[in-house]
């Protein structure tokens, strides 16, 4: 089983998408979040990381959430003390998910875990847990997360989806079944949290150059037996019009933008990042 994304390379300050290897992209949208609480699920590493990274910069303290602790401590000692809240946390324990998210300003739900088999060969126990981290801790953590932002008038719900929360790919039913999961449940927040000055949206990335995503490669490689390298090409960007892997930073700034206070009229929708995946 490929498990949650743990500890990148990524370097101590954020970077840009163009210093990430998508040269002539822009800079990083203004965004101030001084005084916010940002929690960040799936924090130790890939989007999480950079998505943890990229509010610290903005001046939000980070709960930052993962299994990974040796992760979590890694990310804090890359920005000044007191930027990360580092919260060794398994999502399964969906009580401590729960009173984790109390009095944040703004939830990222990011933690994921994937398995690439057929159907009838997918094991439930695995299945259940898929379910359990990416769909059922979610709405857990929403649930600790909403009174505060309620109280407030002001809140931000941002849930990492997948083009895969939008298509469906062969040997991946649990992880597609939670993503299409997550978009419901982004959508009924936004309906209920638009009275309250809370906006709820999904990121929906194609394939993101990810510590996950390098292991499914090798699973891919497996299931099909083909090499890794015609996984990439064939398989995970056959569909994708700009042929290259979508950086972690790329997805950090999208999530910074829906924090934006033009971003205030976007909620209850899916922010595509596929490189013209659903273009076809």
């Amino acid at each position: 089983m490929i498990g949650a994304p743990g500890a990148s390379d990524s370097p101590g300050t954020p970077t840009t998408p163009a210093a990430a290897g998508a040269p002539g992209l822009p800079g990083p949208v203004a965004l101030d979040l001084t005084g916010r609480t940002a929690l960040v699920t799936g924090a130790a590493g890939g989007i999480g990381r950079a998505c943890a990274l990229r509010l610290a910069a903005a001046g939000a303290t980070v709960r930052a959430v993962d299994r990974d602790a040796s992760g979590l401590t890694r990310l804090a000692a890359d920005l000044p003390p007191g930027t990360i809240e580092p919260r060794p946390l398994d999502l399964a324990d969906l009580d401590a998910a729960e009173q984790a998210a109390a009095g944040t300003d703004l939830l990222v739900n990011n933690a994921g875990i994937q398995l690439v088999r057929p159907i009838e060969e997918f094991p439930p126990d695995v299945f259940h847990q898929v379910l359990t981290v990416m769909l059922e801790a979610p709405f857990r953590l929403l649930r600790g997360a909403l009174p505060h932002m309620y109280a407030q008038g002001w809140g931000r719900v941002i849930n990492i989806s997948s083009v895969h929360g939008l298509r469906a790919s062969p040997f991946k039913s649990a992880y597609v079944a939670a993503k299409h999961g997550l978009e419901g449940l982004s959508k009924t927040a936004a309906l209920e949290g638009a009275p309250h000055g809370v906006t709820s949206n999904c990121v929906n990335p194609g394939y993101v150059r990810t510590p996950l995503v390098e292991r499914q490669i090798a699973d891919q490689a497996a299931a099909h037996g083909i090499p890794e390298e015609r996984v990439v090409a064939d398989i995970l960007l056959a569909d994708t019009a700009l042929k290259r892997l979508l950086e972690p930073e790329e997805v950090a700034e999208a999530v910074a933008y829906l924090c934006t206070p033009q971003a205030s009229f976007m909620t209850g929708t899916s922010l595509v990042l596929d490189g013209g995946w659903t273009a076809h």
